[in-house]
């Protein structure tokens, strides 16, 4: 892929902006690969920001997104990201993945469920539609136009989300059935996903109506299943075409909401594998630089420039568990070996 990142000249001099092009790029501590930075336009117009590398300047090569969380923060979060989680972005590359991280809108509580699927209409000439697009609509444009780059197999994108970004992974592939090929959905909050009764466990803030989850206790799969809309989780379900790892956290607030969720997987026939592990950071499969753990940590790491992950052995375990997923998914058996 082009590390270019100058823009293109008109006759008169004044600088264009070629959107297949990078918007920057900036080379990475401690790596001859350097980070491309890109915008994709979304659904109603608005550019979301990206960070591609490849394993090499000539060849294609099967992408993996990576992404995390609610959403918000722009280019500036994903400076940071590269700085203080380089690890899972060099193995990735180091067996011949093009990796990026993405970032899109911030998580809107319920939007999912109460905006109902995205309808475009015309009014005056113009779009009008059903509702404004969601963070997981900003994944799609992402992958749409990461798909566009010479160096990416389109046929061969991947998908690999933690906490709320692995239950926009089930959004989209419920939603976009066949754009993705495999996903790792570590973790996944996939509360409103599954329809999930939470009045009495959820409390809803007087001061600004949105639900509080941050001590929602949902470890056990049967008290989750009882209070799952399992006639709307399986509808959800049933487009869902790509093969999904579901990776849990032993000990997890949430992880009867993880098992649950390959559970469902697994009774509508889907192809999906389940797997946990003891750790203490949740999403543990990005290792930090010092393992930061809350965000003043991550703060301070952020401004370590390049220095090294310092991944334990449960995570270079569980890693090489995704890289193995994603070979047997996203690679030809010549390439694996197989």
């Amino acid at each position: 892929m082009a590390a270019s990142g100058t823009p293109a000249s008109s006759g008169g001099g004044q600088a264009q902006w070629d959107p297949s092009q990078p918007v920057f790029v900036e080379e990475v501590a401690g790596s001859d690969r350097p980070a491309a930075y890109y915008l994709a336009e979304s659904r109603d117009g608005l550019y979301v920001p990206y960070v591609v590398r490849t394993p090499a300047d000539e060849g294609r090569f099967p992408f993996v997104f990576l992404a995390y969380g609610n959403g918000g923060g722009g280019i500036g979060w994903l400076r940071q990201w590269m700085r203080t989680r380089p690890y899972i972005m060099e193995r990735l590359l180091e067996v011949g993945y093009a990796c990026g991280w993405g970032r899109y809108r911030t998580e809107v509580d319920l939007g999912f469920d109460r905006g109902g699927p995205l309808i475009v209409d015309a009014r005056q000439g113009m779009e009008v539609m059903s509702r404004s697009p969601l963070e997981f609509e900003d994944e799609l444009a992402i992958l749409g136009h990461v798909a566009r780059h010479p160096q990416v197999d389109a046929d061969r994108l991947g998908h690999v989300g933690v906490s709320h970004a692995g239950e926009m992974l089930f959004k989209l592939a419920y939603r976009h059935s066949g754009i993705l090929r495999a996903g790792v959905a570590c973790e996944p909050a996939n509360h409103e996903f599954l329809g999930l009764a939470m009045g009495d466990v959820a409390p809803v803030s007087e001061q600004t109506g949105i639900r509080d989850f941050e001590d929602m206790q949902m470890r056990d799969a049967a008290r989750v299943r009882a209070r799952t809309d399992l006639p709307l989780a399986r509808e959800r379900i049933a487009p869902i075409s790509l093969p999904i790892l579901v990776m849990g956290r032993d000990g997890d607030h949430l992880q009867g909401i993880f098992r649950l969720s390959y559970e469902l997987l697994r009774e509508s026939g889907k192809e999906t594998e389940w797997v946990s592990w003891d750790h203490p950071l949740h999403g543990y499969i990005f290792p930090t630089t010092g393992q930061a753990t809350d965000q003043a940590a991550d703060q301070t790491t952020s401004q370590a420039g390049g220095a090294a992950a310092d991944p334990d052995q449960i995570q270079q375990q569980a890693i090489d568990g995704i890289i193995d997923f994603l070979d047997r998914h996203l690679k030809p058996a010549a390439e694996t070996g197989t």
